[in-house]
């Protein structure tokens, strides 16, 4: 799996390799932690040069906590044409992440992962399509000073909405 490489056409016109995750999507099962519920969706934005992932999560309560939401916000982009696509997360607990993309070239698995830093934790999130209706998602955690070390926080489906 390489960073993206699409050809001039795709770059202004489509996604190339993510443009099978543009659209609506709706949580399935699992996901942990605290099997939260919830939907993402992703979406061109400023006439195409970007592309908007929206999500949110609903926990209910628990013994230990109170019910909670999670709003996240990513926003893929290229600093010029030519460039590897790039991506910059901010969420409602504070978070922001910056992280390369590689995509396999049919889009069957994308893969945003941030650079290591030795005083910080280092991030993976993939998509892996299972079928056009459906996607496997995992977001990944290494701790800081292992960047390779990484584990399972959340692993969960999607599934297009009914039309």
């Amino acid at each position: 799996m390489a960073s993206l490489d699409a050809s001039p056409a795709d770059k202004t016109t489509g996604w190339g390799p993510l443009q099978s995750l543009v659209g609506d999507w709706i949580g399935e099962g699992g996901g942990g932690p605290g099997q939260g519920a919830g939907s993402f969706s992703f979406k061109p934005g400023l006439q195409g040069k970007i592309l908007l992932r929206k999500n949110r999560a609903e926990y209910p309560a628990a013994k230990e906590r109170a019910a909670f939401v999670h709003d996240d916000l990513m926003v893929v982009y290229r600093d010029s044409p030519e460039a590897a696509l790039r991506a910059i997360y901010f969420d409602s607990e504070g978070h922001t992440i910056r992280y390369d993309v590689q995509a396999a070239a049919d889009g069957g698995k994308v893969v945003f992962v941030s650079a290591p830093e030795a005083s910080a934790p280092r991030y993976r999130l993939t998509y892996t399509r299972v079928d056009q209706g459906h996607l496997r998602i995992k977001f990944e955690i290494a701790p800081p000073g292992k960047p390779e070390e990484f584990s399972t926080y959340i692993e969960a489906g999607a599934r297009r909405p009914a039309e």
